[in-house]
C-alpha cells in the first residue's frame, strides 16, 4: 500500500514538473525556429536572435527591467527591513495598523492598484515615465519583504537588543550587528521576492508607466498582438539567466565553505561588486541610445503612437541611424484606445491611425495640415488608389503607411469552392459548423453581416443595423464559431479550421505559410482600408514627424515595412516587386487589395452609429459565450 502511494506520489510529481516545464521547453525550441510560426517548427535559425539584439525597443525594455526590478528591491528592501524592526517595538494598536495597512495591496487587485496609482500621478500632474514606473514598483514590493521578514522578527527574544546594549554595544550596533544578521535569512527571501515580482510585473507596470518606457512584460504584450518568435528568444534568454543565477547561487556557498574563499571575500568587496553591476547595467541601458554624433537631429526624440508589430525589423534602427535621433514607440491595440490618449492630450509627433479615425479626428480640429511641399516625394511613391480618399480628399492631413481590405481565408482541402459564392452567407453553411472563426471587431463583423443582406456597410438605417445583429446571432448559435483576433494567423496557418474573417496582410502570411490556404472577396464588397500617418496638432517635434513620413515611405524602409509585417505597401514599386516575379508574395492574391470594384466600400465616421454597433456586438460576443 505505502509502495502504491509512493508510486502514485512520484507521477503526480512528473506529471506536475511536465505541465510547468514543458511550455518552457517547447517556447525555447521554437525560438530557434527558421519561420514565423509558433506551432510548426520548419528548422534551425539563429535569425530571431539577431532579429531581437537588432531590435532597439526590445533590448531597451529589457535593460528597464532588469534596472528597475534591482532597485526597486533594494530600496523596498531597506525600507521595508527598517519599517518591520520599527514595527515590532511599537504598541499593540500600532502594530496591528501598520499590519493591515501593509496586507491591503496583498489582497487588493493588481488592476485596481495600478489604476489607483495611475490615477495619482495624473492628480498630481506628475508625467508618468521611468521615476514612476520604479515609484510603482517599489511601493508594491514594500509589502512583500516585509510580511517575509515579519515571522524572522517575532521569533526573536524581545530582550536580545537589550543584552547587546548591557553588554556595551550602541542602539545602532545592536541593530545592525545583532538583529539584522539573526533576521537575515528573512530579509534575503523579502528581496527575492520583490525582486521576483517586480521582475513580472505587467499590470501596474502597464497603468504606470509612460513616454515610451517599457519593461519587458509590456514588451512581450504589445508584440504578442501579432506574430513575432522574437519574444521567444529574448524569454529564452531570461530563462537561462535566471537558470544560471539559480545554480550558482545554490554551487557557490558550498564552494566558498570548502575552499575557504568566503573568508577572504571583504564586505567592502561584495559591496563593490554590487555597484560595479548595477553600474554597468546603468552605463549599457543608457549606451543603448547611442553617441550624440553630428548628425541632423542629433540627441532629439520622437514620439511615435502605432499599432503592435506594425514596423519591419529593420525600419525604426535605420532611421535612428540616419537621424541622429531616438525613436519612442508606444503600440495601441484598438483606433479607439488611442483615441481616448489623444483626446485625453497626450502628447506624440506621429499617428497611425485608420481611416475612419483619421476623418474624426479631423473633425474634432486634432490633426494638424500637412505641408504639400514637404510630403510630396512620398505622395509620388504612392499607388493613386490609396490617395484622395473620402475620409481625407487630398490628403490635406495624411499619408498612407498600409492598406488592404478583409475577407475570408480558407482551406483548400475542407471547402467546396462552389460554396465560397455564397460570400459572407458561407459562414452560415451548416456543413461547416465548429469550423470558423469570426474576429473581434465590431465594424468588420457588421461589414460582413451587412454586406451579406445587401446593405452598405456604413448604413444609418437602424432596421438594417437590426437585421445585420440578428444575422450575427444566427451565425454564433448555429454555427459555433471561434470569435479570435490575432490568433487567427497562426491558427489558420496550421490549416485549424476551414474558414475565417481575416485581414488580407494577415492572409498574406497565411497563405505564405501553408500553401493549401487561399483568400475570397466576396462579391458583395468589402471593406477598403487604409492606416495613414499624421501629425497631431500638439506634437513637439513636427520637422522629425515629417522625416519619419518620407523615411517610411521610401523604398527601402516601405520594403522592410511590407515584406516583414505581409500588409500591401502603398509604395508602388514595393508592391509590384513584393507580389511580382520572384518577389516573397508572388501570386499570392491577398496582397494585392482589389481596386476600382465598386461595391467595396471605405468606412465613414459616424458617432451615433459605433455606439450603436459597439452595443450590438457586446451582445453578439455574450450569446456566443453562452452557447458554449
Amino acid at each position: 500500500m505505502k509502495k502504491d502511494k509512493r508510486t502514485i506520489g512520484h507521477l503526480f510529481m512528473i506529471g506536475s514538473l511536465i505541465f510547468f516545464y514543458l511550455p518552457i521547453v517547447f517556447m525555447m525550441v521554437f525560438s530557434f525556429n527558421e519561420s514565423k510560426s509558433l506551432t510548426h517548427f520548419t528548422g534551425f535559425s539563429m535569425r530571431w536572435y539577431v532579429s531581437m539584439l537588432k531590435n532597439h525597443s526590445m533590448m531597451e525594455s529589457l535593460y528597464t527591467t532588469i534596472i528597475i526590478a534591482i532597485v526597486a528591491t533594494i530600496v523596498s528592501t531597506v525600507i521595508g527591513t527598517i519599517t518591520a524592526i520599527g514595527m515590532s517595538s511599537s504598541k499593540k494598536a500600532i502594530r496591528q495598523f501598520i499590519q493591515q495597512v501593509n496586507d491591503f495591496p496583498l489582497m487588493n487587485p493588481d488592476i485596481v492598484t495600478a489604476i489607483g496609482l495611475m490615477l495619482l500621478f495624473i492628480t498630481i500632474q506628475v508625467e508618468r515615465g521611468f521615476m514612476t514606473l520604479l515609484l510603482a514598483h517599489i511601493s508594491f514590493c514594500i509589502p512583500y519583504v516585509m510580511l517575509s521578514i515579519m515571522p524572522k522578527l517575532r521569533s526573536l527574544d524581545p530582550n536580545l537588543a537589550d543584552a547587546a546594549m548591557d553588554l556595551g554595544a550602541t542602539p545602532f550596533q545592536a541593530l545592525w550587528k545583532v538583529i539584522v544578521p539573526e533576521i537575515m535569512p528573512g530579509i534575503i527571501s523579502g528581496a527575492l521576492i520583490a525582486f521576483t515580482m517586480s521582475f513580472d510585473d505587467f499590470i501596474i507596470s502597464y497603468f504606470a508607466t509612460g513616454k515610451g518606457v517599457k519593461n519587458l512584460s509590456i514588451m512581450v504584450y504589445t508584440m504578442s498582438k501579432r506574430v513575432n518568435p522574437s519574444i521567444n528568444a529574448i524569454s529564452t534568454i531570461v530563462v537561462v539567466l535566471i537558470t544560471i543565477v539559480l545554480i550558482l547561487s545554490n554551487l557557490l556557498p558550498m564552494v566558498r565553505e570548502k575552499s575557504g574563499l568566503a573568508r577572504k571575500m571583504s564586505r567592502g568587496w561584495k559591496i563593490g561588486l554590487s555597484f560595479a553591476v548595477i553600474g554597468a547595467l546603468v552605463i549599457s541601458y543608457f549606451g543603448l541610445k547611442g553617441g550624440i554624433g553630428s548628425k541632423p537631429y542629433a540627441g532629439q526624440t520622437l514620439h511615435v503612437y502605432n499599432w503592435g508589430e506594425y514596423t519591419g525589423e529593420n525600419s525604426v534602427n535605420d532611421f535612428e541611424q540616419m537621424t541622429g535621433a531616438k525613436v519612442v514607440m508606444d503600440n495601441f491595440d484598438s483606433n479607439e484606445q488611442m483615441y481616448i490618449k489623444i483626446a485625453n492630450g497626450e502628447s506624440y509627433d506621429i499617428l497611425v491611425p485608420s481611416d475612419y479615425m483619421i476623418e474624426r479626428l479631423i473633425r474634432e480640429d486634432k490633426l494638424m495640415k500637412l505641408d504639400k511641399e514637404r510630403i510630396q516625394p512620398a505622395l509620388d511613391l504612392i499607388d493613386p488608389s490609396v490617395l484622395d480618399l473620402p475620409f481625407d480628399p487630398g490628403n490635406t492631413y495624411s499619408v498612407p503607411y498600409f492598406w488592404g481590405s478583409v475577407g475570408i481565408v480558407y482551406d483548400k482541402t475542407v471547402v467546396d469552392e462552389e460554396d465560397l459564392k455564397e460570400g459572407y452567407n458561407i459562414f452560415l453553411n451548416p456543413k461547416y459548423k465548429g469550423q470558423i472563426y469570426l474576429y473581434d471587431s465590431e465594424r468588420d463583423s457588421f461589414m460582413m453581416a451587412l454586406k451579406a443582406l445587401g446593405y452598405s456597410m456604413n448604413t444609418e438605417n437602424e432596421q438594417e443595423l437590426q437585421e445585420a445583429y440578428q444575422w450575427l446571432c444566427q451565425c454564433v448559435e448555429t454555427m459555433s464559431p471561434e470569435i479570435v483576433t490575432d490568433e487567427i494567423i497562426d491558427n489558420m496557418a496550421q490549416g485549424r479550421k476551414a474558414l475565417g474573417l481575416i485581414y488580407s496582410g494577415d492572409a498574406t502570411y497565411v497563405m505564405a505559410e501553408n500553401e493549401n490556404m487561399g483568400f475570397y472577396l466576396p462579391e458583395e464588397g468589402t471593406n477598403l482600408w487604409s492606416d495613414g500617418m499624421v501629425i497631431p496638432k500638439n506634437a513637439k517635434n513636427v520637422d522629425l514627424a515629417y522625416e519619419f513620413i518620407n523615411f517610411m515611405t521610401d523604398y527601402d524602409a516601405a520594403m522592410d515595412n511590407s515584406s516583414y509585417v505581409g500588409y500591401t505597401s502603398p509604395n508602388v514599386d514595393v508592391m509590384n516587386e513584393l507580389y511580382g516575379q520572384g518577389g516573397e508574395y508572388e501570386g499570392i492574391n491577398a496582397y494585392i487589395p482589389r481596386e476600382g470594384y465598386e461595391k467595396d466600400e471605405v468606412f465613414e465616421f459616424n458617432d451615433v452609429t459605433r455606439k450603436s454597433i459597439a452595443n450590438l456586438w457586446s451582445k453578439v460576443k455574450i450569446l456566443a459565450s453562452n452557447a458554449k
